[in-house]
């Protein structure tokens, strides 16, 4: 596909996501979600970029024009949009955020009217909609078919309570206190009114969006910060939050930083304990740690492994009737309460499992060491096929002779090639990981 990456359409505001493509991807989507329509309703929602007053006018104007309503709820997470598009009985929803990239890249996520990101072959379809001026203009309404819009100012309260009923009723936040790194994103408002309602002392940073700072040295991407408040207040455990509140980093009372295949490992095992967990297995992505298979094996858990993106880890948990899975960057998803990676909903449960189990955020953190790993981020110009270029298949071969687990994908949004190398020994790995830099350097530039 042309448009849609892993995670939506993403771009450079204002350049790849100008308001004239905005519009007509917007209608292409409206056309696509019209065949089931059953209330005529679109949900628009956004994060903090001050690109997302320009994409949602856009949005808006593209929707209305082929006669949908639409209800616009400004500044919320995306898990908080994919819960009202349901909740509210919306046809679809859109979440206009380019999640953790910076303030001047934004994006389009779109939701069915279950609140479940779009698959592969939906995409597929709305690109091929966008190409087809004929049934764009067909589509067009005039007169009082044309749509409206409104703005609804009250729907937050809905996400808050839907969010505390994840928090088991038996427990509250009393005894802890929090630090929340909000990432001047979509979270500011909410997440501190939830862990305050639960009763937890927070001290909340990074919570004054101005349109540019999202995601600027905070939040999930830079927890360096929140690391350094939570040993300074002496507090219990601190949460960092990425632009649109999808994923979240945890960091212990000591301002280290928990692994995020750890965090996976430590909520499943919590959620069998507590007679949560579906069939005893949960979905990671190829990019976990092999630690989390050997761990969970050993409580009596099995890891499935999807491709990167969670939505893709949403799809086989759906598949294999599974409630439980995420990736190692911090999109964790609680089946039973989510339809997508929800990062106050991840740091709610873990601060249960903290309170259930009577340990510290480090007793958890240590609980599965994780095998040493390395994955470097490679600037390319140009995307081969990886099963075209030469060698490469006997420099896979050659690193598992040696131990060494090896992945190699392309970034979805930008021109980058991500390498993962996994083993025991970091020596190793480092040298290593040096000859597979070279070799994509030979070969995926001109």
């Amino acid at each position: 596909m042309k448009y849609f990456g892993t995670d939506g359409v993403r771009g450079k505001a204002g350049e790849e996501l100008t308001a004239e493509f905005v519009m007509k991807i917007a209608i292409a989507a409206g056309i696509y979600f019209r065949k089931n329509s059953a209330t005529n309703m679109i949900l628009v929602g956004k994060d903090t970029r001050r690109s997302g007053y320009m994409i949602e006018t856009a949005i808006v104007a593209g929707l209305t024009s082929i006669g949908y309503n639409v209800r616009q709820i400004g500044p919320m997470p995306t898990p908080a949009v994919a819960f009202l598009t349901e909740d509210m009985r919306c046809d679809a929803g859109i979440m206009i955020s380019a999640s953790h990239n910076p303030y001047y890249d934004n994006g389009i996520k779109f939701f069915d009217n279950q609140g479940f990101k779009l698959d592969t072959d939906e995409e597929q379809k709305i690109e091929e909609i966008l190409h087809n001026e004929e049934l764009i203009k067909e589509a067009r309404k005039t007169m009082m078919e044309i749509g409206a819009a409104k703005r609804v100012d009250d729907v937050i309260g809905r996400y808050i309570v839907h969010i505390k009923n994840s928090f088991p009723k038996e427990l509250n936040l009393r005894s802890l206190r929090i630090v929340l790194d909000v990432a001047n994103g979509a979270s500011y408002r909410v997440a501190p009114t939830i862990f305050q309602e639960l009763g937890a002392e927070v001290i909340t940073i990074n919570d004054n969006p101005n349109g540019k700072n999202i995601n600027e040295n905070c939040g999930a991407l830079h927890p360096e910060k929140l690391a350094c408040e939570v040993k300074r207040l002496r507090a219990d455990v601190g949460f960092a939050f990425d632009g649109d509140a999808d994923r979240v980093v945890v960091v212990d009372e000591n301002g280290d930083i928990i692994d995020g295949d750890v965090l996976l490992g430590v909520l499943a095992i919590y959620l069998k304990n507590t007679n949560r967990l579906k069939n005893n297995q949960i979905v990671a992505t190829v990019m976990s740690n092999a630690a989390l298979d050997d761990h969970l094996k050993e409580n009596g858990i099995e890891v499935l492994r999807s491709n990167v993106g969670d939505k893709f880890v949403l799809e086989m948990m759906k598949e294999k009737n599974i409630n439980f899975g995420g990736e190692q960057s911090g999109h964790v998803i609680f089946g039973d309460y989510a339809k997508t990676g929800d990062g106050i909903t991840s740091a709610l449960q873990f601060s249960a499992c903290m309170l259930a189990n009577k340990k510290t955020a480090s007793e958890l953190g240590s609980m599965i060491k994780p095998y040493p790993q390395i994955l470097t981020n490679l600037t390319i110009s140009v995307k081969k096929d990886l099963n075209s270029i030469e060698g490469l298949k006997e420099l896979e071969e050659s690193l598992k002779l040696q131990g060494i687990r090896s992945l190699f994908r392309y970034s979805g949004t930008e021109k980058l090639i991500r390498l993962l190398l996994e083993g025991k020994d970091q020596k190793i790995l480092d040298e290593k990981m040096k000859e597979v830099v070279n070799f994509f350097k030979k070969a995926l530039n001109d």
